[in-house]
């Protein structure tokens, strides 16, 4: 049994490089979290910070989208972080909606922009002592 924090990271293509950008920020609190991530975001991800500990799964409309879903129900994460590009049409729309809602349910803290993002990994890497 581990005591580490498990994050998921999932961007929109247009959000890609401002999650890696989030993520280089905070690799210091970010190396003590299993981060879970799908695959074209997990392997940006890699690629820049290689000390974290990624989990890859597959690309979000290949299913990776399900396969962080299926880690909510299952009550395995303690955040999602999930930067959406609002201003683009996504062809896998129902995935991302049933990912956020899912999240909803489930009652985990999940951050959609860097703003929201910051709070949630400072409140949960640093809590108060």
């Amino acid at each position: 049994m581990t005591d580490r924090l498990k994050f998921a990271l999932v961007a929109h293509d247009a959000c890609k490089p401002a999650l890696v950008d989030w993520a280089t920020k905070h690799a210091s609190l970010l190396e003590g979290v299993d981060i879970y991530a799908t695959g074209t975001t997990g392997g940006k991800l890699q690629d820049s910070n290689p000390k974290l500990n990624i989990h890859r799964f597959k690309s979000g409309p290949l299913g990776g989208d399900q396969q962080i879903g299926a880690l909510i129900c299952e009550g395995k994460l303690d955040a999602l972080i999930f930067f959406i590009d609002p201003l683009s049409p996504m062809p896998h729309d129902v995935d991302v909606k049933a990912l956020t809602r899912l999240a909803i349910v489930y009652d985990l803290p999940m951050a959609s922009s860097p703003a929201t993002a910051n709070f949630i990994v400072q409140a949960l890497c640093n809590p108060p002592a």
